[in-house]
């Protein structure tokens, strides 16, 4: 299909909740999935929410095999994801370093629930129940915060910890990010 342009950090559209999906049936959300796929290839991307291409839809995608933007990455199964509902399953937190196409070249410290139980819904219209942890869980909570108009720098607690890639990482990325 078409590589989109990704909408950055301070379009009002990114702070807004996305609507519901009503009609997983409609032609259009299969081109919407298409370009969203080709966007977050294009970017080497671990997801892309459709509102990051201007799109106010609850509607994510995400999935990490081998990535040079995630060196360190666990893999993450490739996930199209409907009106999706995410949970916590315990309070445990971990903070890991994360990235985001709507805010290029900056990483931040952020803290995550450490294993999640996401909900939603596939492509056809089947149920998807899955539970995560570690990378999984983080990238699925970002792109989920996305469709809630939350950006990741608005969950980081020490503003010390963001800051641009090459300054915080001089010899290139390390650690798991999202």
């Amino acid at each position: 299909m078409a590589v989109r342009s990704v909408r950055r950090m301070g379009d009002p559209l990114l702070w807004a909740r996305a609507q519901e999906v009503t009609d997983i049936s409609v032609a259009s959300l299969g081109d919407l999935v298409c370009d969203m796929k080709d966007t977050m290839a294009a970017l080497q991307g671990a997801g892309l929410a459709a509102p990051q291409i201007g799109v106010p839809l609850r509607v994510v995608i995400f999935g990490v095999r081998v990535n040079p933007r995630y060196p360190h990455a666990s893999e993450v199964p490739e996930t199209i994801l409907v009106n999706p509902i995410v949970e916590p399953l315990s309070d445990e937190e971990e903070e890991g370093w994360e990235g985001c196409l709507s805010v290029p070249g900056l990483r931040g410290l952020v803290p995550r629930y450490r294993r999640v139980r996401y909900r939603g819904y596939d492509m056809e219209g089947g149920p998807i129940d899955r539970e995560a942890e570690g990378f999984h869980a983080r990238v699925v909570q970002h792109e989920c915060d996305h469709l809630d108009g939350i950006l990741y720098p608005t969950r980081i607690r020490d503003l010390r910890f963001f800051g641009y890639e090459s300054v915080l990482f001089p010899e290139g990325l390390a650690g798991d990010d999202a």
